[in-house]
């Protein structure tokens, strides 16, 4: 049985082990290290500080153990994550454990932190994918509409 919970600080560690899991998304791909991963600059916007004030996250565990996490974040137009698309609307990360995908938890991770949204009033979220990404269908299917691209990746919006 899966369970969702708020992410909590000490999550952070498991968090970040999920935002290489999402980097990493294409098996037929060269895996990026944690460390290569953490070292380029716009990466690190999503973890450092982990848990400000306004983040939102939610945690998946299947039989106590962590396998997923969704997670938002606020930033500035100075310091863009990838998804970007105003100071005002906050992204969406989301990473699954390899051996639990395509079962519905990302589903269910998503579903979780878009009612945490809502319920703080956040009146949109946004969130960057690459066009092959499986996990670009579950955001479609979840109302997220395409409002730009970058290098590689559609830009998202989902308004609350």
């Amino acid at each position: 049985m899966i369970e969702i919970r708020p992410a909590r600080s000490d999550d952070r560690g498991f968090i970040e082990s999920m935002a290489v899991e999402a980097v990493n998304w294409d098996p037929t791909r060269l895996a990026l290290s944690p460390e290569a991963i953490a070292a380029e600059q716009t990466f690190g916007r999503y973890l450092d500080g982990w848990l400000r004030p306004d983040d939102l996250g939610v945690v998946a565990e299947a039989d106590g153990a962590a396998v997923g996490a969704a997670w938002l974040r606020f930033f500035k137009a100075s310091e863009p994550g990838y998804g970007f698309i105003a100071a005002d609307i906050p992204e969406i990360s989301i990473g699954v454990r390899a051996g639990w995908r395509g079962q519905g938890i990302g589903g269910l991770l998503l579903d979780r932190l878009v009612d945490l949204a809502r319920a703080r009033r956040i009146g949109a979220i946004s969130l960057s994918v690459e066009p092959a990404n499986p996990a670009k269908r579950l955001y479609e299917r979840h109302g997220f509409r395409p409002v730009g691209s970058s290098g590689d990746a559609v830009t998202m919006r989902l308004d609350l």
